[in-house]
């Protein structure tokens, strides 16, 4: 009892009491922090496999959207090319002119019949619209109404022939 009243065993006591509190909560940080280690690992893990089967379906996604590009290149060069061959067949450059001409006589008909400077202003007028229908919307147009219509005479000259 008298170690008691002394006071070095009080701060003995004291200090290995405080001491024991502090090896306590190291021991149980330290567990905590364990536990932390291995949820953020199995966490990390788990993102990892989302990480990679995403990469495995972009790259499935991207291959196919890169084949389907080639694929609609190679057709695009191949309508290209057919496109080019069925304008030289022959035939096309006498249809394209009679196309020109009679675009231009219309035209001559209601404009200023009889005058040669006016029917070639007309005529390379008719020639740049032939030459615009050729590409674009007006082709198709063109083609679609002819095809539903069939040949059928143009109403300026349904009022001039009367």
């Amino acid at each position: 009892m008298e170690m008691l009243k002394n006071p070095f065993s009080w701060g003995l006591l004291l200090g290995l009491l405080l001491a024991g509190f502090v090896l306590k909560s190291a021991l149980t940080g330290r567990r905590h922090a364990r536990a932390e280690i291995k949820r953020l690992s199995a966490e990390l893990k788990e993102l990892q496999g989302h990480l990679n089967t995403q990469l495995k379906i972009n790259a499935s996604g991207n291959a196919a959207v890169h084949d389907e590009l080639e694929r609609l290149r190679q057709q695009n060069e191949n309508l290209r090319v057919n496109n080019a061959a069925l304008q030289q067949k022959a035939g096309r450059a006498e249809l394209r002119q009679l196309q020109v001409y009679e675009i231009a006589i219309r035209a001559m008909r209601e404009q200023a019949p009889g005058f040669a400077q006016a029917w070639e202003r007309v005529l390379r007028e008719a020639e740049a619209d032939v030459e615009a229908a050729d590409g674009g919307l007006k082709k198709l147009i063109r083609k679609v109404v002819s095809g539903i219509s069939g040949p059928s005479v143009p109403p300026s000259e349904d009022k001039g022939e009367s």
